[in-house]
């Protein structure tokens, strides 16, 4: 069978995963879920207990959760090194290096953010004390990315890699947060255009978006999560 992506939205950071799929250029299915209701009900913790997305259903029906491991077994079939280098090479190095900073400090920063805004019963004194917190993590941590990227056309090179795709789901962040002008970091901002207008990015938003007729791609289809979960839940 073809493997699964449970991926979430609104905003989910396993859009970029989407990306990176059709970057690899194997087909796959897709599982859409509402973070914000389906991925917070009992019947979800049989894919993931910790009712997080993204979560990777394999072609033999194992079920693996976190963004760097699911990142990791595209790696290894990405025999024509699409997405990858090496493993290695010096290049293999920098793009784990450049997805472990993105997939923790970086994505962590907007941790106090998110706890604000879906907090439900919290006192005003300490939604607002999250949210100062959060805004300065997250320019630090940008100001910590701008430093770190270099004068190519993506993160590694003239193509888009993994390091990227783990990139372009969380990068948006800051704008749906309202944080600062992506324009503070010019680096960051060019690359995010880039992205941003790259078929596979635009493919993988619109389907995150809900659009049924989003154009050709690798996807041969979408998998509803109560079978995802009858089938291949523990």
């Amino acid at each position: 069978m073809d493997p699964i992506l449970v991926y979430g939205f609104p905003t989910g950071s396993s859009m970029g995963l989407v990306a990176a799929l059709e970057w690899l250029g194997k087909p796959y299915r897709l599982c859409r879920v509402d973070m914000l209701g389906e991925m917070r009900r009992p019947s979800y913790a049989r894919i993931n207990p910790r009712h997080e997305t993204p979560a990777f259903i394999t072609e033999q029906g194992a079920v693996l959760t976190e963004t760097l491991a699911i990142a990791a077994w595209l790696e290894s079939r990405d025999v024509e090194r699409r997405i990858s280098f090496d493993p290695l090479s010096p290049q293999a190095d920098r793009m784990h290096q450049l997805m472990a900073f993105v997939n923790t400090g970086f994505t962590a920063a907007f941790a106090p953010l998110w706890a604000a805004m879906e907090a439900k019963a919290m006192e005003p004194a300490m939604t607002s004390a999250l949210r100062e917190f959060g805004r300065a993590k997250v320019i630090e941590r940008h100001d910590k990315l701008e430093g770190m990227i270099e004068a190519r056309e993506f993160l590694l090179g003239d193509r888009p890699t993994l390091a990227d795709a783990v990139l372009a789901g969380v990068a948006r962040w800051l704008d749906f947060h309202a944080v600062a002008e992506r324009r503070r970091w010019p680096k960051l901002a060019a690359l995010r255009e880039r992205l941003e207008a790259d078929p596979a990015v635009v493919y993988a938003t619109a389907l995150e978006n809900g659009d049924s007729n989003p154009g050709v791609g690798f996807c041969t289809g979408h998998a509803a999560l109560a079978d995802v979960t009858a089938r291949f839940g523990r």
